[in-house]
């Protein structure tokens, strides 16, 4: 079978094109759970927000899109638990489930999950549906990690948009962007490959 066969069957994510194998799976989970523990380090802070602008947020996409729904959620699990559990790998250097971004980890661990989930209908291999993707799992984030900063601050749901969601929408359109050309093209060069 051609590595193209394999790189378009339906419900195939971008991790499935490696040898099938539980070392794989163990590889790829503890992989994206440091990756994004790695990209949590570029963190720039944001005046008048506790939250800062991070890597973090790509990384766990782009895990989930590429690892596929049950991947993404084990990685992006093993990442907060050992980040809670004391590890300081959370945005610039932090750890623990008490601060008002923990939030955010959280809804990154749902949008891992239900980006890998859309990927594995093919969200992920043309421009425009990895930019659906990016959006949506973009919102899942938000949707979680707004409310939670408003019960760890106290702010109101005016402020918390404004402190938590407004200033990260050019950066989220950044990082979608880069996922939309990276994420059709691994698929196009696996194709190539077949």
């Amino acid at each position: 079978m051609s590595t193209a066969s394999v790189s378009f069957r339906p419900g195939a994510v971008l991790a499935d094109l490696l040898p099938a194998s539980r070392v794989r799976d163990i590889a790829l989970v503890v992989g994206g759970a440091a990756l994004t523990g790695l990209a949590a380090q570029i963190a720039v802070p944001v005046p008048g927000s506790p939250v800062p602008v991070t890597g973090q947020t790509f990384a766990a996409l782009l895990v989930g899109t590429a690892f596929g729904a049950r991947r993404g959620f084990l990685a992006l699990g093993l990442y907060a638990l050992i980040g809670a559990a004391g590890v300081p790998w959370f945005a610039g250097g932090t750890s623990g489930a008490s601060g008002a971004s923990f939030g955010y980890v959280l809804g990154m661990l749902l949008a891992a999950t239900v980006v890998g989930a859309l990927a594995r209908r093919g969200a992920d291999r043309s421009v425009l549906r990895t930019a659906g993707t990016m959006v949506l799992g973009s919102a899942v984030i938000y949707a979680v990690g707004v409310p939670y900063l408003m019960g760890a601050t106290g702010m109101s749901l005016s402020a918390a948009v404004a402190a938590g969601l407004t200033p990260f929408l050019i950066g989220d359109a950044l990082k979608a962007a880069l996922a939309m050309g990276a994420l059709p093209a691994a698929w196009k060069l696996a194709g190539s490959r077949g």
